[in-house]
């Protein structure tokens, strides 16, 4: 079979993350790896029960995906999915990733999965990590403090896996404008308007409520 009859694959971003709230930093990360990696599109997945978080507050998975989607709508190569929110239980990458296949015809789609450098590197507390690098490459986008060559203590058939993904350094974090709101400091320029809004309308993270 000749080049011209190989069925060329989609590119598909997968933006996962707890997104509570969701700010600009994610949004750099998720249009640097469009741009970067050449995607057809990126989908914005809010964790439903983050198990790395199992005790730490966490806001309601619908006030998370709303702010997702108004941080999204703007985008036309952002898409939002309620996969996790809706299977209920624990969030795993790998059984989202599994179940997001079978959205596409067999052997025609390439998930790239984007998450921060630091999460990647503590890769092997996940759920099936061997079995994720076999299923979708990892893109592991720059933070502050941390260098690519913290990626060469992984094993190496996690490693073939990972894609390092340079971005304009935003030191931007949800725990810094969860504590700022709490502490009644401005999170304008931190957060699409349209969040830090409803933030204040729901009166989220404020910590006698308002």
């Amino acid at each position: 079979m000749t080049d011209a009859h190989v069925l060329k694959k989609r590119r598909i971003g997968i933006m996962g993350g707890t997104f509570d709230p969701i700010h600009f930093g994610h949004l750099v990360v998720a249009e640097e790896a469009y741009s970067a990696l050449r995607l057809e599109e990126v989908f914005f997945v809010p964790t439903g029960s983050p198990p790395h978080k199992a005790k730490t507050r966490v806001s309601m998975p619908e006030d998370r995906y709303t702010m997702t989607l108004l941080a999204t709508l703007d985008n036309p190569h952002f898409r939002l999915s309620r996969i996790e929110i809706d299977r209920g239980g624990s969030s795993h990458t790998v059984d989202t990733i599994r179940e997001m296949h079978h959205w596409y015809p067999p052997a025609s789609v390439e998930f790239f999965f984007i998450t921060g450098m630091d999460a990647v590197l503590d890769i092997l507390s996940w759920k099936e990590p061997f079995a994720l690098s076999r299923i979708c490459r990892i893109v592991a986008a720059g933070r502050p403090g941390y260098s690519t060559s913290a990626l060469d203590d992984l094993p190496p058939e996690i490693r073939e896996a990972i894609v390092p993904l340079e971005i304009p350094l935003l030191a931007i974090s949800s725990t810094e404008i969860r504590e700022r709101v709490a502490t009644e400091r401005s999170i304008r320029y931190l957060v699409p308007w349209p969040v830090e809004h409803f933030i204040h309308k729901k009166a989220l993270y404020f910590r006698h409520g308002r």
